[in-house]
């Protein structure tokens, strides 16, 4: 019997196997009982013929079924309490869902469902969607396909069990086995889209396929490459194992083949060689480079060693960790050193030197411990690492000039009133002069301000009630020495410790309302524990006599204070054009102060010692202070007392907003903070006027920095370039002398600035954490062994196939930065330095893009560093060529061809020709 379900909105049917074989096995026991009770009932006679009715036909029976029925009743209980055969096991132990859109078909003579259009089976983890499902309850089996309709197949099967996904032409899975038979299937892995012509699943770990493309493109029907082998084992999650494998571009067989591959597929991080690639260098011989080991310790921690070697000798290690503590902390770690050989043992020009780098990078997250925090910032190493070093390709860190570092500790004591303070370790180094200044460590120290006399409750008012005091702290044991001797027992030689105590005590008031005045005075006390004694000595220079410095270790102190005063307030002014006008209204603020501050003179810490008369000199007395050459140095024996003055300006205009709905005027910001400040020495004898200094910045247009600052003097100069106590406009001159000045214009914008969304200029790279400039000015940053251009993976809102887009929107980026100085302290009349920047990156067609960056110094009248950049996304590959024919120190190219995944890293292809760093 066929039974036919066409109602169209069938949905989630279920079946229970073990549910229906008991429906069945009762229908069955309850037929036999009743045929056998019937026939029973004929061979009994009747008890009581009277009790039987008489009818008119002689044929009919009457039989009273309420005995019998109580007998089959009692008949079945005993039956199922002494039945000693136990039931089968049933094969299929869960509810299995199906469903079909246009219909469901079950067959009760095949003992098969039909599923047809859009249809799905559900049973434990395995799920099955195609156009068309068969349900085999015979052999427990599932068949599924797609549905061809005029040459078009569509809707084939998705096989999903578990985290496992398949999407083959059609598939057979065995409820009872859970094997499966799978043909021209499609399956991603870790990355790796698996297309197989037939695929056996043996169990959930072990999986054989044939005639098998293992590829990383995303286009899965039609990949731009793949690796073709025969035969292979899937492992899911784990491995894929291959027989003979080639590598096919565009469908085309190349001769990159092995006789077996081994593909891991782990989702966590595994421990693995990094295979290291092999060239040519002309000073240097045969290489291979970035070869070693990756480590992957925990899920927190990872390491990685990585080697160079020349056949000349020559050879780097670099050992790199990363550590991440999710809501704790995060941070990276790296240590390299080469071993630099010039040219061959035994010839004149044989060189042998060695060079270094440390950087750490620690951060803390905010929200794990709001009272302390530790980080570090640590960049140290040779001063010529970065200019000599055979794995490096970065323009931009070479003309880095210092290399600084920071790891501090800081924890805070909450309370009234907060105490604070840092434990810190500092290092600068000049690349240039190789001098390093270390601060190892220091120590700061503060207790918030105190309020001795505030009320309790309300607002602090009068001089009284805004009197208030703190206490300062700072220690440090300072260390300057050269990069030779760095990590050396004579760099603590000229180590110089001390440290200072501060006491500020201050208070502001109004006057007149809308004067703001402030006076304060500062108490500060300094300790060293290393001090100078000088003398004379006739002994000395074989008899001639002289000067004898001795440094004396012991505590020694001093004490000093001063006391200053300020006044200060802010003005406006506006001007109102009318708000029919374009400018409706400018704006200016004025904010005038003027200070008093005076220092006492402390003689008392100086000592002196006579110097007897020579052949040279006459006798001379020598005044010194045992303070000199401390870490802080002596105090002034000078008295002053001066004036200072300073005068803010910032310009405003109000202007009508272009569009209509706006119901605001736009504020813009014509000059921004122009800044002048001088001061009167009132204790001086002559030149009490200090040079007036000023500063602005002008924002002509948005993304446009003009900034500009200078020193004005109102002293003129002698004949010999000297400055004299006579004011310039007294000598024939103007009121003031131009003595310096410097000007500086930034420009950056893009395609994106007219779309009217922007993009903030990322800072994370490796020139900005070397010390220099966050953005591509001087060259894009890059690692030899880091290939990776295209590291973001994720899908752009514009497609770049789309030819047509970019006949109208080309994307780009330029930036310029120009900077001029000028110097004339002393009528030099010159510009000390000038030059101009540029930068550019265009995508010129879709996949392609290039940049350029260089530079004019109109000092030296010559081309700056020069970089050109080619860049092509080859959609799973990438590729790129890095040119830099102009640069007094890096003139090489370097190109590089990969794959962009990071799982086949070392299929790739890169060629360098490296300056010649003797030059």
């Amino acid at each position: 019997m066929t039974v036919s379900n066409t109602e169209p909105n069938l949905q989630n049917n279920s079946i229970s196997a073990l549910q229906t074989n008991r429906h069945y096995l009762t229908i069955f026991l309850t037929f036999l009982l009743l045929c056998s009770a019937i026939l029973h009932a004929q061979d009994i006679p009747p008890k009581n013929e009277a009790n039987i009715p008489k009818t008119n036909n002689e044929d009919t029976v009457s039989v009273n079924l309420k005995p019998i029925i109580a007998e089959i009743n009692e008949k079945a209980k005993d039956t199922v309490k002494t039945d000693s055969i136990k039931p089968p096991k049933e094969t299929l132990t869960d509810i299995v869902d199906y469903y079909g859109e246009d219909y469901v078909l079950l067959n009760r003579k095949e003992n098969k469902v039909y599923m047809y259009n859009k249809a799905y089976i559900i049973y434990e983890d395995m799920r099955i969607d195609a156009g068309l499902i068969i349900l085999d309850y015979n052999k427990n089996e599932v068949y599924a396909k797609g549905i061809d309709s005029a040459g078009t197949y569509s809707q084939r099967p998705i096989f999903v069990q578990g985290n496992n996904k398949v999407e083959p032409d059609s598939i057979r899975y065995n409820f009872n086995s859970k094997k499966a038979l799978v043909y021209n299937s499609r399956t991603e892995q870790n990355g790796f889209n698996v297309i197989a012509e037939v695929t056996k699943k043996v169990n959930d770990s072990v999986i054989y396929l044939r005639n098998v493309k293992f590829t990383t493109s995303k286009n899965i029907d039609d990949p731009e490459y793949y690796f073709y082998t025969r035969k292979a084992k899937f492992v899911p999650k784990k491995k894929i194992v291959t027989g003979l494998t080639n590598m096919y571009i565009a469908d085309v067989p190349t001769p990159i083949g092995l006789p077996f591959a081994y593909f891991p597929l782990t989702e966590d991080r595994t421990s693995g060689f990094i295979i290291p690639s092999f060239g040519e260098n002309n000073s240097r011989g045969f290489f291979f480079q970035n070869g070693g080991y990756y480590f992957a310790i925990n899920d927190y921690l990872d390491f990685s060693l990585l080697g160079d070697y020349y056949t000349n000798g020559s050879y780097a290690l670099r050992g790199e960790s990363t550590y991440v503590l999710k809501y704790k902390y995060r941070g990276n770690f790296s240590a390299r050193y080469e071993s630099l050989v010039q040219e061959e043992r035994g010839f004149p020009n044989f060189q042998e030197s060695s060079i270094y780098n440390i950087r750490w990078q620690h951060t803390q997250d905010s929200k794990s411990n709001p009272s302390s925090r530790f980080s570090a910032s640590v960049n140290i190493g040779s001063s010529k690492y970065f200019t000599e070093s055979i794995n490096q390709v970065n323009n931009a860190s070479a003309l880095v000039n210092t290399l600084s570092s920071s790891i501090s500790y800081s924890k805070s004591f909450e309370g009234d009133p907060q105490v604070n303070f840092t434990l810190a370790a500092t290092h600068s180094q000049n690349t240039n002069t190789q001098q390093i200044s270390m601060s190892l460590p220091n120590l700061s120290g503060s207790v918030s301000r105190i309020y001795p006399f505030a009320p309790k409750d309300g607002a602090k008012k009068g001089i009284i009630q805004n009197i208030n005091f703190q206490y300062d702290l700072s220690a440090e044991n300072r260390i300057l020495t050269a990069d030779s001797l760095f990590f050396k027992s004579e760099m603590f030689n000229s180590a110089q410790i001390g440290a200072q105590h501060n006491i500020p005590i201050t208070t502001n008031f109004k006057i007149l309302k809308y004067l703001s005045a402030s006076a304060g005075t500062n108490f500060r006390e300094t300790w060293v524990l290393k001090s100078t004694r000088k003398r004379y000595d006739a002994t000395v220079n074989n008899g001639l006599g002289g000067i004898v410095q001795d440094t004396v270790s012991g505590f020694e102190s001093y004490r000093t204070y001063n006391f200053s005063t300020s006044l200060g307030t802010t003005l406006y002014g506006l001007f109102n054009f009318g708000k029919d006008k374009k400018i409706q209204a400018i704006r200016h603020v004025v904010r005038p102060s003027i200070g008093y501050n005076v220092n006492p003179a402390f003689d008392r810490y100086y000592d002196e010692f006579l110097v007897p008369k020579t052949a040279d000199e006459a006798a001379h007395v020598v005044e010194y202070s045992r303070f000199e050459n401390t870490l802080y140095g002596p105090p002034s024996k000078v008295y002053s007392s001066s004036i200072g003055m300073s005068l803010s300006n910032t310009f405003e205009a109000k202007v009508r907003d272009s569009d209509t709905l706006a119901k605001e005027p736009k504020k813009v910001i014509l000059l921004n903070n122009l800044n002048f400040s001088t001061a009167y020495n009132l204790a001086g004898d002559s030149l009490k006027w200090s040079p007036l200094q000023f500063s602005g910045s002008i924002p002509i247009v948005k993304k446009l920095d003009f900034n500009f600052s200078g020193s004005l003097d109102p002293y003129a100069l002698d004949n010999n370039n000297n400055k004299i106590d006579v004011f310039n406009i007294n000598n024939g001159g103007s009121l003031f002398r131009l003595t310096n000045a410097n000007v500086s214009i930034n420009y950056s914008f893009s395609s994106k600035d007219f779309e009217d969304k922007g993009k903030d200029m990322g800072i994370d790279n490796e020139t900005f954490r070397n010390g220099g400039r966050p953005d591509d000015l001087f060259g894009e940053a890059a690692n030899i062994y880091d290939g990776q251009i295209y590291k973001n993976n994720d899908e752009e809102a514009v497609d770049k196939t789309n030819v047509e887009w970019y006949n109208y929107n080309i994307p780009w980026d330029v930036r310029f930065a120009y900077t001029i100085t000028y110097g004339n302290a002393r009528r030099q009349n010159e510009i000390s330095s000038q030059s101009f920047m540029m930068s550019t990156n265009m995508e010129l067609a879709p996949r392609w893009t290039v940049g350029v960056s260089s530079g004019y110094d109109f000092k030296n009248k010559g081309i700056t560093l020069t970089q050109f950049r080619f860049q092509r996304d080859l959609e799973s590959w990438q590729m790129s060529f890095n040119w830099t024919p102009i640069g007094s120190i890096n003139t090489a190219w370097y190109f590089f061809i990969g794959i962009k995944s990071s799982m086949l890293s070392d299929i790739k292809y890169d060629k360098r020709r490296e300056s010649d760093k003797r030059l």
